[in-house]
């Protein structure tokens, strides 16, 4: 249940009251993090007019708001991958499919570095982060090589529930899940046709929807996490340093780029039955942003620490999902470090990001 403290909204003859508060979230791009110390200390629960939301900030209240029943995903807002389809991912992702996962993203991140070692500069994000989910989906399920290309067209322009490109997938998907439902073979794409249920194997729409949710993560969430954890490690070249020399370690230098700059900010959720002051219907904006900061949580929030003790971000994506991301952001790093051993900022200006629901690196300009 919310820990809504020091609220500032009240009820009057049944209906919230909504004082004016802050200014919007409309309000706070380029850089949200002022506004979002001000939500924290003065406004931990407050109606956003502008925004259309009532605005969660504190730390304990979004990961409440989070695991609370009563406040649904919104259609297209919600887990790219529904809790069923992730029990059946997460079963498929063990034994000899994670070991083909592992080995797909680790070649595919040897095959993109090594592409940038003869090379003085170059963006990271455009020619590292954006395809290095791709690379791994295509090995990962076992799809043709020669369709990488549409198929990271399909991991940038989403493929979501509701994602305009699902019958084209589909028709791509046809042939393939034939073949291996009469020669199954070690990739994932075979472990989830050959995949069962109380009714009997998966049915082709049902294995095309766990494979388009896993692309279109893999397109934004995943690249845009990747982008950011390595501007976070490039930032701090000693951090990088120990890394090299502890490899390890990766996995909690991820886990606090995540709770400093994780890549959606905004997850949007739906109150169906009244959650304090908030009533049945009205919209809440769990601010992943704001909480991942909260100094009643962590010690100097905003500094990046790769060795924080106690990272524990605040990761609203399925388990299979953010098994896929660790292992991207693992294998990436070590591959970049292996390839590139000069690896370090390159001067000049630097793009940020404008999305705010969307944060990272629109670029990440590299000496290599």
């Amino acid at each position: 249940m919310l820990c809504l403290t020091d609220v500032l909204v009240t009820r009057t003859a049944g209906t919230p009251a909504r004082p004016p508060g802050p200014p919007s979230l409309l309000t706070a791009v380029p850089d949200p993090y002022p506004l979002y110390r001000v939500l924290r200390t003065h406004h931990p629960l407050v109606y956003d007019e502008p925004f259309g939301a009532w605005l969660v900030s504190r730390y304990d209240d979004v990961r409440a708001a989070l695991a609370d029943p009563r406040l649904v995903p919104l259609p297209g807002d919600g887990p790219r991958v529904a809790p069923e389809a992730d029990r059946f991912l997460g079963r498929a992702l063990r034994g000899p499919a994670l070991t083909a996962l592992t080995a797909a993203v680790e070649r595919g991140a040897y095959v993109l570095a090594n592409r940038l070692a003869a090379r003085e500069e170059a963006d990271l994000v455009a020619e590292f982060c954006d395809w290095l989910p791709t690379a791994t989906a295509v090995a990962a399920l076992g799809l043709p090589y020669e369709e990488t290309a549409r198929v990271h067209r399909w991991c940038r322009t989403g493929l979501g529930r509701s994602g305009g490109g699902r019958p084209e997938l589909g028709a791509f998907l046809g042939p393939l899940m034939a073949r291996r439902r009469a020669h199954p073979g070690g990739d994932l794409l075979s472990v989830l046709c050959a995949a069962r249920t109380d009714d009997g194997p998966l049915p082709d729409e049902t294995v095309t929807e766990l494979v388009g949710t896993l692309l279109g993560a893999a397109g934004g969430t995943t690249a845009r996490a990747l982008a950011s954890f390595l501007a976070n490690l490039l930032d701090h070249p000693g951090q990088l340093s120990a890394l090299r020399a502890r490899p390890e370690l990766t996995a909690g230098a991820w886990a606090e780029s995540l709770r400093r700059d994780p890549p959606l900010h905004i997850v949007l959720r739906r109150a169906v039955e009244p959650v304090g002051a908030i009533p049945a219907g009205d919209t809440v904006a769990c601010l992943l942003g704001a909480a991942g900061r909260d100094p009643e949580r962590f010690t100097d929030p905003d500094r990046y620490d790769a060795f924080r003790p106690d990272p524990d971000p605040l990761a609203p994506e399925a388990e299979a999902e953010a098994l896929v991301a660790r292992l991207t952001a693992e294998h990436g790093l070590r591959a970049l470090l292996t390839a590139l051993p000069g690896l370090r900022r390159a001067q000049g200006a630097r793009r940020m990001p404008e999305d705010l629901v969307h944060r990272s690196p629109r670029t990440l300009a590299v000496r290599t």
